[in-house]
């Protein structure tokens, strides 16, 4: 079990590398689009889509490393129960934003569902999934059932 956990943590944190050069690319377009006049749709958000994707992937790699960045100065001054209590206390903590985090972005997917807010920042690939699956799943049967002269499961005619 350990070696495929190790196996799945290297794996992620080559992901994240490969990543955080996606980020680099992204960011040095953008810089070069700003200065040749020129705009690509969308790349702030690609941007932060892989930086959420670095951090995350990389997150159980280094965990597992303890290669985070820690407050050394306060945990090197505890005793022995002082630092397990303050160690616990922290993992509580991080487990209770991570829930709430969770919690809030489900949340904000379902109300961005809600209200068809589905385009994020300026990109046309969600404009485009959405509109070919309204199209096919939405639009198609209802053009259909009006060339054969039916009227649509609603009632209403179809447009």
């Amino acid at each position: 079990m350990r070696k495929t956990l190790d196996f799945l943590y290297d794996s992620a944190a080559a992901l994240a590398a490969l990543f955080m050069v996606g980020l680099l690319v992204m960011v040095l377009l953008s810089i070069i689009g700003r200065q040749l006049h020129f705009n690509l749709p969308g790349i702030d958000a690609y941007a932060g889509y892989l930086m959420a994707g670095t951090g995350f992937l990389a997150l159980a790699h280094t965990l597992k490393r303890g290669e985070h960045i820690r407050v050394t100065l306060i945990v090197s001054r505890l005793g022995p129960a002082g630092r397990r209590w303050l160690e616990r206390w922290a993992c509580g903590a991080a487990a209770m934003l991570a829930a709430l985090f969770a919690f809030y972005s489900v949340r904000l997917a379902w109300q961005s569902r809600i209200i068809r807010r589905l385009k994020a920042a300026g990109s046309m690939m969600a404009e485009r999934c959405c509109a070919d699956w309204r199209w096919k799943c939405c639009f198609w049967p209802a053009r259909q059932s009006l060339r054969r002269g039916r009227r649509s499961l609603t009632g209403s005619l179809a447009l």
